[in-house]
């Protein structure tokens, strides 16, 4: 669980700084210019990381799964070796889909103005500048992001709902099954604040509406930041490491 939950925090480190530096740059200038390389560059990151992402966390569910399920044989069927093999096919789904993304939209004429209204480059801000009919690449991009969000949304949800139904019929085995429910809570969490914004940026039409802006800054800066805080909270290890902390802060203060 632990090597799964690193690579879920490089990845949200590294999602947290493909958009914010730019974004704060751009704060303290009156002409915000990104390049058209600088804005491809920033679209095919965010769609690699954020769907390794999603690859990921359903690799984590099927860890729950072996663990609460298959308890006896978690060792060996979750070993560093399969994990590593897990980790890599996920890494490499988001590569193959964020490939798919820039390919389809280099290819695309811009005629001008070239203006994005959002705070980042997305494949949503810049299918709509292009001066041609995009329908069929649109179709291909909701069918790419927005199908696999939902699919791997359901599959996430109906996964977890039965680990849930599992760990009910035996409530009754003690600390051990509240600690792996509280795993599966934070889990849910995760995915639905993952998955809800994705759904709602990639599974429509590329239409402008009034909440965009916002949903792309919670989805692309904020959710990051989310789950170390969500992970945190729900890990006796690093709540009694963070109690020891401080108060070891309050002893050295003290003398």
């Amino acid at each position: 669980m632990y090597f799964l939950l690193a690579n879920l925090a490089f990845l949200d480190i590294w999602y947290s700084s493909i958009t914010a530096p730019k974004m704060l740059v751009d704060f303290f200038v009156e002409r915000k210019v990104i390049s058209f390389g600088g804005c491809i560059a920033q679209l095919f990151f965010l769609h690699f990381v954020g769907a390794s992402e999603m690859f990921l966390l359903t690799v984590m569910a099927f860890d729950r799964y072996a663990a609460i399920c298959r308890p006896l044989h978690y060792a060996t069927m979750m070993n560093r070796h399969l994990c590593c093999i897990l980790v890599a096919f996920s890494w490499m789904g988001g590569f193959i889909h964020s490939t798919i993304q820039v390919a389809l939209i280099v290819r695309l004429p811009f005629c001008g103005p070239n203006e994005l209204d959002s705070y980042f480059c997305d494949i949503t801000q810049v299918v709509r500048i292009a001066c041609a009919n995009t329908f069929p690449e649109e179709l291909v991009m909701i069918f790419s992001s927005g199908l696999i969000s939902v699919v791997c949304f359901i599959a996430l949800l109906m996964s977890y709902a039965f680990l849930l139904v599992m760990l009910k019929k035996h409530s009754g085995s003690g600390e051990s099954t509240s600690r792996a429910m509280s795993t599966c809570y934070s889990h849910i969490t995760i995915v639905v604040l993952m998955f809800g914004p994705s759904i709602y940026i990639y599974a429509r039409p590329f239409d402008s509406f009034s909440p965009d802006k916002v949903v792309s800054v919670f989805h692309t800066v904020i959710f990051p930041l989310l789950n170390p805080i969500i992970y945190t909270l729900r890990n006796k290890e690093v709540k009694m490491a963070m109690r020891k902390l401080v108060n070891r802060y309050s002893l050295c203060k003290e003398k």
